[in-house]
């Protein structure tokens, strides 16, 4: 039984390594902070990915959307969709169920994709930027392989560029692994 569990662990940690890249955060990089709170209900609702670290699991992946509704027992339902090689691409989806982490006022959910849950360890959906009206986000989480831009419209202003890129800048993430996201 040991032997099984070890080598499904060595599984998953292989597949978790070929679904990201390397970190993109600066190693001598203060420790990754969220914001200090979010209010949930107003986060929900549609986002448009603005660029990204290149993922695998994002491959191809044009016209990003994503779509979060809240749910009566608190969790949240993500939908995560793209055009397959071009804007208007195939759309291709991935469904998920979100929790906010405790202590952490709204600010780091912990995303789930898998058919089966998952330990939620510190959560893998940081918050790290939003502005006062929930129009743009910045997100990320602790090894840095991650970083989205997102909007509530599909493209977005060059101040609202330079906030992001900053707020970006100052958690330690290097600006020249991002991806645009064709929207328009």
């Amino acid at each position: 039984m040991f032997r099984i569990l070890t080598i499904m662990g060595a599984a998953l940690a292989a597949l978790s390594a070929c679904v990201a890249g390397p970190s993109g955060r600066a190693e001598d990089a203060p420790p990754l902070e969220a914001v200090a709170s979010v209010d949930v209900a107003r986060y929900m609702g549609l986002w448009y990915e603005i660029a990204r670290y290149p993922t695998s699991f994002q491959k191809d992946c044009e016209g990003t959307t994503a779509e979060y509704t809240l749910r009566a027992d608190g969790r949240v339902d993500v939908l995560n969709t793209c055009r397959f090689g071009t804007k208007d691409g195939e759309p291709r989806s991935a469904d998920a169920v979100a929790r906010v982490m405790d202590g952490s006022n709204g600010a780091r959910i912990f995303v789930n994709f898998a058919p089966l849950p998952l330990p939620a360890g510190r959560g893998n959906y940081w918050i790290l930027h939003l502005d006062q009206g929930y129009q743009h986000a910045l997100i990320g989480e602790p090894s840095g392989r991650f970083l989205w831009m997102l909007s509530r419209t599909p493209t977005v202003s060059p101040e609202v560029r330079a906030e992001l890129d900053s707020a970006a800048v100052a958690a330690g993430y290097d600006l020249g692994l991002l991806k645009e996201t064709v929207q328009k």
